[in-house]
């Protein structure tokens, strides 16, 4: 349950922005945050709060991270501002950060290796799925009916469900004895802080009254954050991103093509929010319902591509999943481009549901492949971080694009349709140098 709500968030926020826009009178730039706060310290914590789980035990650390979670939720839905809505958006993402990857390490370690343990994950990896695609219908079901503070506190009372099964589920298990590192609270914060400064600036530069140094100040900032985290990690006894996670080229190529990907995913759905809601002038209730085709295909993809994994191979389903997304991406703009209706957007719907279904899935696949006991955590840690902040940060960029001052509002929707474009091509020299690992090959390329 508590997986399902965290996929949940990531994407109910979508149709209510508007909605919270006008509540507080706040534009399409500042709305950023309701979006970028939950994923970027979501994504910047996330390994920090899988040491915290090892070091202080899981149980303990996944009511912790499960609690300030609901709280932050409670907080959401009742901010009488909106500088406190976004705070809570990020206590959000930072008890996501810390409640997910032991109540991951509890499942797991719940049920012996074995065919129990691979179907218990795949029920987790399902649940994620309709969480993320039941999220688009939720919030234009309860932003029209309810309103949009119950996108918030809906999942208030389930949490309270999950703390209590966890109490009485989830056995307890002992912190770490001492002789260990301390974890590495420096790293992490610098993690979090890059990507959230860069925002900041991006924001900063579209919004009317920005003192002058504000936006060069943050992007400065953003890049102090992401040397001092290098070096940190150099220096670090117990760094959350090893040195020798970049001897390993493949999972490196996974991770930067990851963000890439995630980055032009993570915009679609602002763009179909917005271009629904604001150049149609379809309501939140509609505009949920118009989402459907993206929610069904989501699904259907969800169940069929890691079929077709062991036929195709990993690179193929990158690549198919980049062209994919680029495809989408030029249907987005030509139909910004001819002022079309909303049946319009269904292609482009089909086409976002294939490239994340085909691409995450299959750079998940290599980001993980090789793995040792030693270095899955770090391996998978990294590729969900990556997952989250390539997210964020294109949400950032092309949302500052289309509310820059002197463009239209819906300037982005060609930027990304190029932008795409160069990320297949980036993509296919990436997938190209990516080994298969054993037993990804194709059937034809195990003949050959």
């Amino acid at each position: 349950m508590l997986q399902f709500f965290i996929a949940v968030d990531v994407t109910v926020v979508n149709i209510a922005l508007p909605s919270i826009g006008a509540a507080f009178g706040v534009g399409g730039h500042s709305l950023t945050w309701v979006v970028v706060g939950y994923t970027v310290t979501g994504g910047g914590l996330l390994m920090l709060g899988g040491r915290l789980g090892d070091l202080f035990g899981r149980r303990r650390v996944l009511l912790l991270g499960t609690g300030l979670f609901g709280a932050a939720s409670l907080l959401a839905g009742l901010a009488p501002t909106f500088s406190l809505l976004v705070i809570a958006r990020l206590l959000q993402g930072a008890g996501e950060a810390v409640a997910l990857p032991a109540a991951m390490a509890a499942v797991v370690l719940m049920f012996p290796e074995g065919p129990r343990r691979s179907r218990t994950l795949g029920v987790w990896a399902a649940v994620a799925s309709c969480g993320l695609v039941l999220g688009f219908v939720l919030s234009g079901v309860i932003t029209a009916r309810l309103g949009w503070r119950w996108v918030f506190l809906v999942p208030v009372p389930f949490i309270v469900v999950v703390l209590l099964a966890a109490v009485l589920l989830v056995e307890g298990d002992r912190a770490v004895a001492g002789g260990t590192p301390p974890p590495d609270l420096p790293g992490a914060l610098l993690l979090t802080a890059c990507p959230l400064l860069f925002t900041f600036g991006v924001v900063g530069a579209g919004e009317p009254g920005t003192p002058a140094w504000v936006v060069p100040g943050a992007l400065a900032g953003a890049v102090a954050a992401g040397i001092g985290f290098v070096r940190v990690e150099a220096r670090s006894p117990d760094p959350l991103l090893p040195p020798r996670f970049f001897a390993d080229r493949t999972r490196v190529a996974a991770d930067l093509a990851t963000m890439l990907l995630s980055g032009a995913l993570s915009t679609s759905f602002l763009l179909f929010t917005f271009y629904l809601q604001d150049r149609l002038g379809i309501g939140p209730l509609g505009a949920g319902l118009a989402m459907l085709p993206l929610a069904v295909s989501l699904i259907v993809f969800s169940v069929l591509v890691p079929r077709l994994l062991g036929r195709w191979g990993a690179r193929a389903c990158v690549l198919v999943g980049i062209g994919f997304t680029a495809a989408a991406m030029v249907a987005i703009a030509l139909a910004s481009a001819l002022r079309a209706g909303g049946a319009a957007l269904v292609p482009a719907m089909l086409l976002i549901a294939a490239g994340m279904g085909f691409g995450l899935v299959g750079l998940q696949y290599v980001a993980v492949s090789g793995v040792t006991e030693a270095d899955a955590g770090i391996a998978s840690g990294v590729q969900r971080a990556a997952d989250q902040l390539g997210g964020a940060t294109g949400v950032a960029v092309f949302v500052g694009i289309g509310f820059a001052p002197g463009l239209h509002s819906f300037a982005p929707f060609p930027v990304a349709a190029l932008s795409a474009a160069v990320g297949l091509v980036i993509g296919a020299v990436v997938a190209r140098r990516m080994p298969v690992p054993a037993g990804d090959a194709a059937p034809q390329e195990r003949a050959g």
